[in-house]
Order: structure tokens, then sequence, then C-alpha cells
């Protein structure tokens, strides 16, 4: 790991408000989504044009038309070309995409369409590159799209059960695209996930529960499949600002070894 990198915690944000605390606690960028329980989907218009209204740090959007899978129709595939001009319009920094063919590779040109209609905007790959039946060639075919980086685990279960893979994912990309390990990372784990990958851009939610606060609850009826429907998940402030602060520590004692090691 180059322990000059400047280190950058992106926050995957739920909401507008979401946003909100990511910056307030030190996120340089928010991957802007809904729908966290599906892994995140296209936010709405107005959540995203208040973003870009009152936010500083960077907004990059998840073109996601649904849940699931990643193999999408035609009628998909329009909705999103029209989701990446939306987002254009509003002056996005960038947005996240992810599309695959049946066979597990990389849809590569339909990502090649959506990067071309993108721009100026920045475009990253989200992690439909976990699911592609061979990451390593993935990552090459990412690398000849010019993608800017790409979301990862490791094609494990947590960013933290993938680090080795993630270890090697760097030193194959060798500063040809970012990978940046995201799932299941939190304070307690950060550091050792920085020291085991080299990774310098990380990638988390930060979120918790927050409970409703209806006096009145029918406990008999439900609007969907979630068990509890009187919480729901917003970005903490405080998660962000701790993870902010794990990140900024590993990378100074890094610093602080290098220097050392010059002097003697």
């Amino acid at each position: 790991m180059n322990p000059r990198a400047i280190p950058c915690l992106e926050v995957c944000a739920n909401s507008y408000q979401s946003a909100v605390a990511a910056q307030n606690g030190g996120a340089k960028r928010v991957e802007f989504c809904d729908n966290l329980a599906e892994g995140g989907t296209t936010p709405s218009y107005a959540q995203i044009a208040l973003a870009k209204k009152n936010l500083s740090i960077e907004v990059w959007p998840i073109i996601r038309p649904r849940g699931g899978d990643f193999l999408y129709s035609e009628m998909e595939f329009e909705i999103m070309k029209e989701d990446i001009k939306i987002c254009k319009s509003l002056n996005c920094d960038g947005v996240v995409i992810g599309i695959l063919k049946a066979d597990g590779t990389v849809d590569k040109e339909r990502c090649a369409e959506l990067i071309q209609l993108a721009k100026p905007m920045g475009v990253a790959f989200h992690r439909a590159f976990d699911m592609s039946n061979d990451m390593d060639q993935a990552l090459e075919d990412l690398i000849a799209l010019q993608i800017k980086r790409v979301l990862t685990s490791g094609g494990a279960s947590s960013a933290i059960l993938g680090a080795e893979k993630l270890a090697q994912l760097i030193k194959k990309a060798n500063g040809r695209i970012t990978i940046m390990p995201g799932a299941g990372i939190n304070e307690s784990n950060i550091k050792p996930l920085i020291n085991q990958t080299g990774a310098t851009q990380f990638h988390a939610s930060a979120k918790e529960f927050v409970t409703s606060k209806m006096e009145f609850r029918n406990t008999e009826s439900k609007m969907g499949s979630i068990e509890d429907e009187y919480q729901y998940e917003l970005t903490s402030e405080a998660k962000v600002k701790a993870l902010v602060d794990g990140i900024n520590e590993a990378f100074k004692v890094k610093e602080d070894l290098l220097n050392s090691d010059r002097k003697s």
C-alpha cells in the first residue's frame, strides 16, 4: 500500500437525509440510492436534486431499476438510459452502473453505451462485479471500458472475508482502476482491512435503525415483507465519523512508519 495515498470513504446513502449525515460525518462521496434491503436502486429525482443543491461532496447515484440480478430487459435498459440523462441534467459527479450477460460476463456493449451517454460524468461499477463468472476477466473488461472504480467484496459475503482476493485484485489492477472494498465495513474492521488489502478507498452504509415515532401501531396489517415496519434505516453521522477517523489513523500510522524508515 502507498501510505501517501489520500484515503477516501464513500457512503452508500439511502436517502437525502442519509447523504447529509454522510457529509457531516466526513465522507468524501456518496453512492446515492434507495432500497438498501435490495442492494440499492435508483433514487428519486427530488432526492438527487436536493443532494446536488445542498451538498458539497460528490454525488454518484446508482443506476439500477430494480433489485435482483443484473440481467436487464430492453425496457429496463431504456429506463437506465433515461435515469442517466436525469443525473446529467442535475450535474451529478458521476453514476454507478453494473450490467451482466446471462453467462455472467460483463455486458461490455451495454456498459459502453451508458458510459458514452454519461459523459462528461464519471462512471463506476457496483457489486454486479462480485456476481460475474470470472472477476479477473471482469476487471480487465472494466479497465478496457475506462470505468473509474469498482465496488467489490472480493466475491465474499463481506469485504473482510474477501480481503485476500481484494488484495490480489488491487495488485492486478496496478493503478489502472480503483478497487474499492465494500460490504460489512465498520469501525471495528476498517484498520485490519486497510492493512490486509492495501486499498485506499472504502465503501460503507454506516447505517442504524431509527424507531418510528408513531403512537398508534396496527400490528395485524403489513405494507410489505419487512418484519418490523415501525423502524427504518438511515446513515449515522457518528458511525461515518468513526470510520473516517479509523481510516485516517491507519494511514497516519503508515505515513509515520515510512518517515521513520527514511530517517534510519
